[in-house]
């Protein structure tokens, strides 16, 4: 290294930085660093580029694209973190910088606050809504668990299951903590889900499960990656996931929580003895609905039963019947006949009565003739009367009129006389006419 206070020589700039590169990074090999990031911007080659903040300092950092493939939490604004990896220089910029070598949230409640924040986001995007939900199905014939290979989950949700009601259980182990965990859990579910409608080995509901473990072991289920994996599911998922005082994102996302891995083997199948038992009660209670029901109806077919008359009952009665319409049809018959001999002696009769008749009108036209005749004009005048009238054969009645007309005709049985009315005393002077 050089003894830059030995004496007053020159130094090039290089070898400056070089001098400085070597003191940093041999100072600081390995190191802790807690801020928050700011500034994070993802590479095309894959690295990332940051820094680290608090209230008065700012250190960049980078952090390759190997180390950030695996890392436990995702890189982005505003999280606290505690980054470990060593501190070295750029001679580029005469710069410094922290080259991350792995990332963990800085404390509980640096946890909390993100896990909040990501509860907010998802519940705004709907991810959560509850008509999203699907119902889980009564008697599943396959069911698919997510969880660690290895430990008492797994076991417990076998014995719980196979104690219940024994289906077909297909695992698909996964890690369920650590680095690359979440990204592992998100494609068992897709894996699951890809396996065709029809198949056999595709399950009819879906268990993600783990023990319970701080808040840092249960953080892959508060990733991004699991939580749209289960929401994308088309087959039914609960989650079984820490203790039942736990609650992480993939909770809110599930179709059905269970407090814990025994409880999910129990949502998911039902009883088999209670179930058993349920259907003798149901067939008990079907069997007495039929008897009750043909007890009841066998008491309905003998009540009308008796109040339906004997054969020969009814016979005797259709008998009485037809005694009554056969003398009925002999009285009209006898009836008919006598009617129509009737008419025929009326009709032997009819000459006589029709002559008689005639005999009447007859006498009664020549009355109407006699009583004609005898006020008709003609018979009135041959019996001394005359008839006076004017030249237009209108009837003079008074003196006054026969004064006003002038000429008057007389009409007498034989003949008509004409005159003329004298002013003087009225006097008449007439021709005789030949009777018209």
């Amino acid at each position: 290294m050089i003894d830059l206070l030995a004496e007053k020589k020159e130094y090039t700039v290089s070898e400056i930085s070089f001098a400085i590169k070597q003191l940093v990074e041999t100072s600081f090999t390995h190191v802790r660093v807690k801020g928050e990031i700011f500034g994070a911007k993802r590479a095309d080659s894959g690295h990332w580029y940051l820094s680290l903040k608090d209230e008065n300092s700012v250190l960049s950092a980078v952090c390759w694209r190997g180390i950030a493939q695996n890392l436990s939490l995702k890189i982005e604004d505003g999280v606290e973190v505690v980054a470990t990896g060593k501190i070295t220089t750029f001679n580029g910029r005469s710069s410094y910088q922290l080259i991350i070598e792995s990332l963990e949230i800085a404390g509980q409640g640096a946890l909390l606050k993100l896990l909040e924040e990501r509860k907010q986001k998802f519940l705004a995007e709907g991810l959560f809504a509850s008509e999203h939900k699907q119902k889980i199905p009564y008697l599943p014939q396959v069911i698919g668990v997510v969880t660690s290979p290895t430990g008492a989950v797994i076991r417990d949700i076998i014995h719980r299951i196979r104690d219940r009601f024994p289906v077909r259980i297909i695992v698909w182990p996964t890690p369920v903590q650590g680095e690359g965990a979440a990204d592992k859990i998100a494609a068992a579910i897709k894996g699951f889900n890809d396996i065709p409608l029809g198949n056999a080995n595709r399950p009819d509901v879906l268990i993600v499960a783990r023990g319970g473990g701080s808040l840092e072991d249960l953080w892959p289920f508060n990733e991004e990656v699991v939580v749209r994996a289960v929401y994308d599911s088309q087959i039914p998922l609960i989650s079984a996931v820490g203790h039942e005082t736990d609650t992480m994102l993939i909770d809110y996302v599930a179709d059905v929580r269970a407090p814990t891995p025994t409880g999910a083997a129990e949502f998911a199948v039902p009883v088999k003895s209670e179930l058993y038992n349920s259907l003798l009660t149901s067939d008990l209670r079907m069997k007495n609905a039929i008897e009750r029901y043909f007890n009841e109806f066998s008491q309905y077919v003998e009540a009308l039963g008796r109040s339906i008359p004997s054969l020969g009952q009814i016979v005797a009665e259709n008998q009485q019947k037809l005694d009554d319409r056969c003398e009925r049809l002999h009285t009209a018959f006898a009836n008919l006949l006598k009617d129509k001999r009737n008419m025929l002696d009326l009709t032997s009769i009819r000459p006589f009565y029709v002559a008689n008749i005639v005999e009447r009108k007859a006498d009664m036209l020549n009355n109407l003739a006699l009583r004609l005749e005898s006020v008709s004009v003609d018979a009135v005048l041959r019996r001394g009367f005359a008839w006076i009238s004017d030249r237009n054969f209108q009837t003079i009645c008074s003196t006054n009129k026969a004064k006003s007309a002038q000429d008057l005709h007389i009409r007498f049985a034989d003949g008509i006389v004409k005159a003329k009315v004298m002013e003087k005393n009225c006097a008449v002077q007439g021709d005789l006419f030949d009777n018209i």
